[in-house]
């Protein structure tokens, strides 16, 4: 699981599961217990804390996707990946790049900056 493209890919797909069972289960996979994520509108530690940030973004953006955007690269343990968040197929209006650090071939933090969002987000 150590391939930042395929972690990116299991990221995105994480981030995208509306149901939240499997959600829970992609998050337990992919995440150390103790895994923390923060970019400028949140933060959360934990599987559960994580869940309902990503929970949340399902709210404020109903039937919005999240798509990988470039090709995700690393080294060592970090991986870096830029995203964009929008109707399915279209270029998002939200926009971002995210940084990941390792441990053990599974996520143990995310940094997220926020490279384009609309004044109405």
């Amino acid at each position: 699981m150590s391939d930042s493209n395929t972690i990116a890919h299991r990221y995105i797909a994480l981030w995208n599961e509306t149901d939240q069972d499997r959600r829970k289960a992609l998050l337990a996979d992919l995440w150390s217990e103790n895994g923390c994520y923060l970019d400028p509108l949140m933060q959360g530690q934990g599987h559960e804390q994580i869940d309902a940030l990503i929970a949340g973004v399902h709210d404020q953006f109903p039937g919005f996707r999240f798509a990988l955007v470039g090709k995700p690269d690393g080294y060592a343990d970090q991986v870096r990946f830029s995203w964009q968040l929008g109707p399915e197929g279209r270029d998002g209006p939200i926009k971002g790049t995210d940084f990941a650090t390792l441990e053990n071939g599974r996520l143990k933090s995310v940094v997220g900056f926020l490279d384009q969002v609309p004044a109405a987000a």
